[in-house]
């Protein structure tokens, strides 16, 4: 018995699978379809929240005018120290370096959301959480980076993976820093009538 049931064609604009096994455990279909668009970077003084709702906006778009018919769901999260944006790292020092910077204090991790309906309305938001990691020593920070685990994870790691030991403790939604604020965007899809409860 799923705890919810999709009634109106739903696309997942991201090939993430950490979004895709989200929306999965609440029982929703839907299909997958990655957007292709470039991604800019973030403009010097740009808001956090404004850029990666911007950015799920763009890829909601982007599969939307090649999908007609169907309500499409982009996303973009993004993790932020002070005020700086910290994308993929490009190599395994780069990720060493941006745990490091992390390490005993807080930071946000920031997902941008955005639905589009077949009639191209269009609902966006951002949804913050903060994120305190222990002080770890150097040792154990480059071990963490030298599993590869960081590659491609904005900000350099996972908390639903090996990563979770660099942990603290959050303040907000956990979805939301595994890459989609679960709870968030269900509300949005029932609200919109694209899915119902039982």
């Amino acid at each position: 018995m799923s705890i919810y049931r999709t009634v109106k064609p739903l696309i997942l604009g991201s090939g993430s699978p950490r979004r895709k096994d989200l929306l999965h455990s609440a029982g929703l279909e839907f299909e997958i379809k990655p957007a292709t668009c470039e991604e800019p970077t973030p403009t010097p003084g740009q808001d956090p929240e404004d850029y990666a709702t911007k950015m799920a906006e763009l890829k909601a778009i982007n599969v939307a005018e090649n999908n007609p018919g169907t309500y499409v769901l982009g996303s973009d999260t993004i993790v932020v120290r002070d005020r700086d944006i910290l994308g993929k790292p490009v190599d395994r020092e780069e990720a060493y370096q941006m745990v490091k910077s992390l390490c005993g204090r807080k930071h946000k991790v920031i997902s941008g959301c955005a639905l589009i309906s077949p009639e191209g309305k269009k609902m966006s938001y951002a949804v913050s959480t903060e994120v305190e990691f222990i002080d770890f020593n150097e040792a154990a920070v480059r071990a963490y980076a030298a599993t590869g685990e960081p590659d491609d994870k904005a900000g350099a790691y996972a908390i639903q993976g090996q990563g979770a030991f660099l942990v603290k403790g959050i303040s907000g939604s956990y979805t939301n820093v595994v890459g989609l604020p679960l709870a968030r965007v269900i509300e949005s899809l029932m609200d919109w009538g694209v899915i119902v409860a039982g």
